[in-house]
């Protein structure tokens, strides 16, 4: 992670599917101001590709394994200027 000892909003997301991660976070990222840090534990095996691609997509940046679990906890600093996305589907930016 980044080594800082600063406050973090915390998602978690369970069991629950990359899908439905990203609709949980797509949401709770749009309250925080920018450079919030949002920790999501979640035991799906495919966020470790899901949410680096999510966050390239909507300029969010990774910032990895916070804490490697069980479960794993990612990291996410908040953009100022994000790409807006779908809220059903936060993968697929609006056109």
């Amino acid at each position: 992670m980044d080594g800082t000892d600063e406050p973090v909003e915390r998602i978690d997301g369970g069991d629950l599917s990359c899908a439905r991660l990203l609709i949980l976070l797509r949401a709770r990222v749009a309250e925080l101001a920018e450079g919030s840090v949002v920790h999501l534990s979640t035991t799906d095996p495919v966020a470790p590709i899901d949410l680096p691609a999510w966050c390239r997509i909507t300029g969010h940046t990774y910032l990895g394994v916070a804490d490697a679990g069980p479960p794993p906890v990612y990291g996410v600093r908040v953009s100022g200027s994000p790409v807006a996305t779908r809220p059903d589907r936060p993968w697929h930016p609006v056109t």
